[in-house]
């Protein structure tokens, strides 16, 4: 195999995935329920993967509300505000607000997991993803986590974190671990790649000595 043909971001979720996800977030229903429809969706996501020829499968991030921000069901110390809820807690307010016409979405639709207590896991963060993912499969499969540069700089609200972590670097500390933790139980389930996304690099690479941010 040359070129071995994987995908890269999250899969496109059906309507009515996206309308149990809001139902399980307003505690309308539970995760058990939620989970089935979940999984319904991951089987189409990997049998239209096994259509396509692709090489290294992948569960399209389907249980999560994004990429990033799921983790606040997964980690202690944690908590999900939108950026409306963050607007009165930054200082340069102008900047912040700057940031948001950047991202072209309304701040309320914007949900950001904030560090708001000393971070470990709950529970994993992935394995019980990699596990199904593993059971509908019998190719190469990869599992996709946030990577720690985004999370400390998604994390880190003075306002709500100082208080926890004094700063930024001790912080990291901890989200190195976790993810650390994490990686060592994926590799015990026997996965074959994990990809820790980190978009927001691209920002600090492009960007030179403009310290505007375009993400949290």
């Amino acid at each position: 195999m040359l070129f071995p043909v994987t995908q890269v971001g999250s899969w496109p979720r059906s309507p009515e995935l996206l309308a149990a996800l809001r139902e399980h977030r307003t505690g309308r229903i539970g995760r058990t329920e939620f989970e089935k429809f979940a999984d319904e969706e991951v089987r189409r996501c990997i049998s239209l993967q096994h259509e396509a020829g692709v090489d290294i499968v992948v569960d399209g991030e389907l249980r999560r509300d994004n990429f990033y921000s799921f983790i606040t069901d997964k980690v202690e110390g944690t908590e999900l505000m939108s950026l409306a809820d963050m607007l009165d807690t930054v200082d340069d307010k102008a900047a912040f607000e700057e940031m948001l016409q950047t991202l072209d979405a309304p701040a309320f639709a914007i949900r950001n997991p904030t560090c708001t207590g000393r971070l470990q896991r709950r529970e994993p963060l992935a394995v019980n993803e990699l596990k199904f993912l593993r059971s509908l499969t019998d190719r190469p499969v990869k599992v996709t986590l946030p990577g720690p540069y985004l999370l400390t700089r998604a994390m880190w609200v003075t306002s709500f974190t100082k208080s926890v972590y004094g700063d930024k670097p001790v912080m990291a500390d901890d989200i190195v671990q976790l993810l650390r933790d994490e990686l060592q139980d994926l590799v015990a389930e026997n996965v074959e790649f994990v990809q820790f996304d980190e978009p927001v690099l691209t920002e600090v690479v492009h960007s030179g000595t403009d310290k505007r941010r375009t993400f949290m």
